[in-house]
């Protein structure tokens, strides 16, 4: 496991007690809604509008998250194609009792660019 972040600091926030799951960690449900917000994001800015997720893929967990980490999305465009865009994403926590920096998963997210009507359209050049 790599020992620093990659991609740019999109999303950081703290989980509370009411987004854990019956272990009481986490719900994974919970730390995929906030990487799909930070690389929408990241794909909202590239694409210069409107997109919508259309896959994910490879999501691996490598550690729980717990409630009052320091949560904290990487993002990074690794593909621009005609339409869609692929952003990898990291998410990392920071224990504040231990002062550990985990990355806890990670995974490939690709969006389609639209437009209002909802229908595809190219991705604007750089």
């Amino acid at each position: 496991m790599d020992d620093k972040p990659e991609g740019e600091l999109t999303l950081q926030t703290v989980p509370f007690p009411a987004d854990t799951n019956g272990a009481g960690d986490i719900f994974g449900g919970w730390v995929l809604s906030q990487m799909d917000i930070a690389a929408g994001m990241t794909a909202a800015r590239r694409a210069r509008g409107r997109t919508a997720t259309v896959a994910i893929n490879a999501m691996r967990f490598h550690a729980p998250v717990m409630v009052g980490d320091l949560f904290t999305v990487y993002t990074r465009i690794v593909r621009v194609g005609t339409t869609s865009i692929t952003i990898h994403v990291e998410a990392w926590v920071e224990r504040l009792e231990t002062a550990q920096h985990l990355r806890v998963t990670e995974a490939d997210f690709t969006f389609v660019a639209l437009h209002s009507s909802g229908v595809k359209r190219p991705v604007p050049p750089e």
